[in-house]
């Protein structure tokens, strides 16, 4: 059993070590409420033109965008991978690349190629590690995402798919659901499904100036980037909830832990002082 100065050090390390979790805990609730009020203020933006682009694609049928044609094969898929810069925050990270290896190794048992974006340093490490062609990737996000960031490694995996390097684009990232849960998920980003754009109400039409193919090369674009930056901005968001949920986990345990070892000490310094005791009493009775 160890003595009570080894209890007395373990204790005080575990003291701090409660310190750091506890503050980690404080800043990820403050950043938290940030990120979920970035996330909640990007969704008009993105229904808003996510409507537009159904009606632009029902509504001008003498031109199909490459980025709503379906493939007839797919030898070929592009992976843009959400993960975050930063750990301590739970199974966030483990989950959605658990998922990411699975379907990778289902497309490569397929005989599909792949080619990876990387937005995140967590994922960019993991995919590095499995061997994976990586053809673009964003890191340092930091707390805040920023579409100019963004854009460059986005802009790769688009013309990719429109010189027909690519069939088909998919994303994985983390949605956030509530502070308690997160869930990883995989949506096709190209080409544009009818659930993604969905079934517009009645039938509009529009007058495009200078022609319908510019119109829509920019507003299927700004789709791609808006369906992006929005899976970021979940993803940031769970982030947060999951390092303070996990920050949280940490500083009860420790304080669970520092009543355990607290007991422990008393215990031992109780039997310490009943052996000193019994010594004097039976050197006095010897006496």
């Amino acid at each position: 059993m160890p003595g009570t100065k080894e209890i007395r050090m373990k204790i005080r390390s575990v003291q701090n070590t409660r310190k750091i979790t506890k503050a980690m805990e404080m800043v990820a609730a403050s950043k938290m409420r940030k990120a979920q009020d970035r996330m909640r203020m990007a969704r008009p933006y993105g229904e808003k033109i996510r409507n537009v682009a159904a009606h632009i694609s029902h509504a001008n049928p003498e031109y199909r965008h490459p980025f709503v044609v379906e493939r007839d094969t797919v030898k070929r898929v592009g992976a843009i991978v959400v993960t975050t810069d930063k750990g301590l925050c739970g199974a966030l990270n483990t989950n959605l690349l658990r998922l990411t290896l699975t379907q990778y190794k289902q497309w490569q048992a397929e005989g599909e190629e792949i080619d990876v974006c990387c937005i995140g340093g967590k994922g960019l490490g993991f995919m590095q590690r499995v061997g994976a062609n990586i053809v673009s990737q964003v890191t340092a996000l930091g707390d805040r995402p920023h579409m100019e960031r963004l854009i460059g490694a986005l802009k790769v995996m688009l013309d990719g798919y429109g010189s027909d390097q690519f069939d088909r684009v998919m994303m994985f990232y983390t949605r956030f659901v509530n502070t308690m849960k997160q869930e990883p998920v995989m949506e096709q980003l190209l080409p544009l499904s009818g659930e993604r754009l969905g079934a517009p109400e009645g039938s509009w039409d529009y007058i495009y100036e200078p022609e319908a193919k510019g119109v829509l090369d920019q507003v299927l674009t700004r789709y791609i980037e808006a369906l992006t930056y929005q899976a970021v901005a979940e993803n940031m968001a769970s982030e947060q909830s999951a390092r303070m949920v996990a920050m949280k986990a940490a500083s009860d345990n420790a304080e669970t832990l520092i009543d355990e070892l607290t007991l422990i000490y008393n215990k031992n310094r109780q039997a310490g002082i009943t052996k000193e005791l019994s010594e004097i009493v039976g050197g006095a009775a010897a006496v």
